[in-house]
């Protein structure tokens, strides 16, 4: 009874202690450049070819990275005339996606 008293207890410290470190990681800062695009609700976006990142940061000032994201799915969102079309059919919901927080220049800017 003991023992499985202990296991019990070991496991939920484990739970426990996973839930803190991942509240505690620092937040993600781009470095990944970004351009200018009209859009009524998109500000900008950016690109890493290598890592196949995409950048989004909307006019409510939020910039979201999306990972995994092909490089003909950047070209095709740049190319459109419907860049929050593009983006709510193609990007939002079909990519893993992450907050980023502001670059130091944007913050600067503020």
């Amino acid at each position: 009874m003991n023992r499985r008293l202990a296991t019990s207890g070991f496991a939920v410290w484990l739970i426990l202690a996973g839930t803190g470190a991942e509240s505690q990681q620092e937040p993600i800062t781009s470095h990944i450049p970004r351009v200018d695009v009209e859009s009524n609700a998109i500000s900008e976006i950016g690109y890493s070819n290598r890592r196949h990142w995409l950048e989004i940061k909307f006019a409510s000032g939020s910039t979201y990275r999306y990972l995994n994201v092909p490089p003909s799915v950047y070209r095709d969102v740049m190319a459109t005339d419907s860049k929050v079309g593009y983006y709510a059919r193609y990007i939002k919901n079909n990519y893993q996606s992450m907050r980023v927080r502001p670059r130091v220049k944007d913050e600067a800017a503020r």
